[in-house]
């Protein structure tokens, strides 16, 4: 469930050469604003579990910045839309400074809401580097790698955040699938 095609497209990408198909929903389901991502994906999930009434998952990611003690995390996204790209970037592009970026799935099952957690380290950038519109990849650069999530174009599924966290998400669902 997730209004970001953006999202609907990588997910696909991961999850669909394992054979699990992946519908989008645009469902629109309020956020809670919490820094702490595991709530918010658990009470979001619920909450599109109860509109839809079957099995389905959300995601949320966001960035966690050493230079703030962790912040903005679940409040990635107002804190970038508030800010805009070239500033988030002025202000927080340091070499000395660690990023974490992080992706919370909300999975449910009907029963309860499994929670996967995929991390990557970084950096901040300035200027931002090509930008395709989702969001802070254009200023994400992962440790190791000279170019930025968007730069990376597909070649960003190999080693994201969200990769990782679906990839948990697929392996739960190979273990309980006949």
């Amino acid at each position: 469930v997730s209004r970001n095609a953006h999202k609907h497209a990588e997910t696909a990408r991961v999850l669909e050469p394992s054979g699990i198909a992946v519908e989008a929903s645009h469902l629109a389901i309020e956020e809670l604003q919490t820094v702490d991502t595991e709530s918010l994906v658990r009470d979001k999930a619920t909450r599109a579990f109860k509109e839809l009434g079957r099995p389905l998952f959300v995601e949320h990611s966001g960035l966690c910045l050493d230079a703030l003690n962790g912040f903005p995390g679940g409040l990635t996204q107002i804190f970038w839309d508030t800010l805009k790209k070239d500033r988030f970037a002025e202000l927080f592009a340091n070499e000395a400074d660690k990023v974490m970026a992080v992706s919370h799935i909300g999975y449910v099952d009907g029963r309860r809401v499994h929670i996967f957690r995929g991390e990557i380290e970084g950096r901040i950038v300035y200027p931002p580097r090509i930008d395709h519109g989702f969001q802070w990849d254009c200023v994400f650069k992962p440790v190791g790698h000279d170019q930025t999530f968007s730069e990376m174009g597909d070649k960003k599924n190999d080693i994201s955040m969200r990769s990782i966290a679906l990839m948990k998400l697929r392996d739960h669902l190979e273990k309980v699938s006949p």
